[in-house]
């Protein structure tokens, strides 16, 4: 486990994504000035919608990164470029697969939109969003042996400057043009521009790549790999389900202007996702290249270490987003944005939970373990429609994001504990449960006593509101937390890494 990329990758994706964030919160609040909220609901409803079309994907990346950790260790040039070359035939066909099932899609669209009162073809807009997705995997397959060699804070940089540049020109061409049309296009454009730059720096700085003279694949690697996708690919229908449909259920069911409003705290809630969550899933490839030691009490002990700064960044992220949205909504866009204070506080316990699972995740996939849980995503899927569908129907929007906090389930009480920590770390499942069932109560208890204390001290004002719950969110969490786990291994851990920075 190289500790300097595992703790560069996360201090620059946090860089990229605040910086991001601000690009993002910038470029839609200009976006509904020039435009209006529908035209947000339908950005969200068609992501939401080719989102779906990722299933095709089958998972192959997680499946050749995970295959590249040890060639890299080892230096095995030739296996690094048979992966490569397989990789790239992989997605060429992927790309048309999604382009000519994604055109057979187009019939089916006025199911998924209620109304729609804006002048635009809608045809057209969801043509230009396919092409987009299909634009996605353009010479993107090089991206992996960066990230798997542990240099994914170079993607972040390239990443960073193609978006602010695309952001800067479509902002100015809606400005002159107001032609949402062109906006779409440009988005092609420089996602293009972003994989050529990302394919230029691998063949610079990895001269031994050479696919078109690759051998094919080990039948053992190749063996391992369709197994592994296999396995990805009802991760991928779990994953696109759960993450891909609520957008969709609240069109159907709700209307295309409250899509728009839930996408302003969608594009808040996933930018701290973004911003936070990459810190802990940015560390997958050092994690992958530890578990390759196969030391389980080496491997338990960083795990408590990176679940423990997990919980301490879900309970203060998700304090900000608790105690901050509403009054930074009415400050942003106003106070009929807003949502009900009831969706404020489901959607906060889902990022919890969603949160939470970055742990899992990398040490999930670092382990290559796909196979054995393939069919938990399948259950997690088809819990996520029939429970959101029914609660949308009885307490409307709250209904939709309780559906997939029920859906998780599968994941915590099954999936975790059997194939994480007993594979894993050869650990008992009470422990696992008394574990992460005393987070939860932790964060429960945060999570009242800075509500409490942010009702008790009422302010009028809104800017000294949101100033007032910036300082109790500042505080309390890290106090509580601070207090309780100063003397533990964990917090040790991460106080002499600093140290050793």
């Amino acid at each position: 486990m190289n500790t300097k990329d595992s703790i560069k990758n996360p201090l620059f994706a946090m860089i990229q994504n605040f910086i991001l964030i601000v690009i993002g919160f910038i470029s839609q609040k200009i976006f509904i000035n020039i435009l209006n909220i529908e035209y947000l609901g339908l950005n969200g409803l068609f992501n939401n919608v080719l989102s779906m079309l990722g299933i095709i994907e089958l998972g192959i990346g997680n499946a050749i990164i995970y295959n590249l950790y040890k060639p890299l260790k080892n230096n095995d040039y030739e296996t690094i470029n048979s992966l490569m070359k397989f990789f790239k035939k992989a997605y060429r066909i992927i790309t048309y697969i999604i382009f000519i099932i994604g055109l057979l899609i187009i019939p089916l669209l006025p199911y998924f939109v209620n109304k729609v009162t804006i002048d635009i073809n809608i045809n057209i807009i969801y043509i230009l969003f396919l092409l987009d997705i299909c634009a996605s995997y353009v010479l993107s397959y090089k991206r992996s042996i960066i990230y798997a060699n542990q240099k994914n804070y170079i993607i972040n940089i390239i990443h960073i400057i193609c978006t602010l540049l695309l952001n800067t020109t479509q902002l100015l061409i809606l400005f002159i043009t107001k032609n949402y049309y062109i906006y779409l296009v440009l988005k092609i454009i420089f996602r293009l521009i972003e994989n050529v730059t990302i394919t230029l720096f691998a063949r610079k700085n990895y001269t031994y790549l050479n696919e078109k003279n690759a051998k094919d694949l080990d039948k053992y690697i190749l063996k391992d790999i369709t197994t592994k996708i296999k396995a990805l690919f009802f991760h991928k229908i779990g994953t696109v389900v759960v993450l891909g449909t609520d957008n969709i259920i609240i069109s159907k069911f709700l209307g295309l202007i409250t899509v728009g409003l839930y996408n302003n705290y969608y594009l808040i809630i996933n930018s701290i996702n973004t911003l936070f969550g990459q810190a802990i899933i940015s560390i997958t490839p050092s994690v992958g290249h530890l578990l390759v030691e196969n030391n389980k009490e080496k491997n338990y002990n960083v795990f408590k270490a990176i679940r423990f700064i997990n919980f301490w960044i879900a309970s203060f992220s998700g304090m900000a987003l608790l105690l901050l949205i509403k009054p930074f909504i009415i400050l942003w866009l106003g106070e009929d944005y807003l949502l009900s204070n009831l969706t404020l506080i489901v959607l906060v316990f889902n990022y919890y939970q969603k949160m939470m699972r970055n742990c899992y995740s990398v040490f999930k996939e670092g382990a290559g373990i796909y196979y054995e849980d393939r069919f938990v995503p399948i259950f997690e899927s088809i819990t996520n429609i029939i429970a959101s569908i029914i609660l949308v129907k009885i307490i409307g929007l709250p209904g939709v994001f309780m559906g997939t906090i029920i859906s998780g389930l599968w994941l915590w009480l099954y999936s975790y504990p059997k194939y994480i920590y007993k594979k894993l770390f050869n650990r008992s499942y009470y422990n696992y449960y008394k574990e992460t069932f005393s987070y939860i109560l932790l964060f429960i208890l945060i999570a009242l006593i800075s509500y409490y204390l942010s009702n008790i001290i009422h302010i009028n004002n809104n800017y000294i509101s949101f100033v007032k719950n910036a300082l109790i969110t500042l505080f309390i969490p890290n106090i509580i937390i601070y207090i309780l786990f100063k003397n533990s291994d964990n917090f040790k851990y991460f106080k002499n890494l600093i140290k050793i920075r």
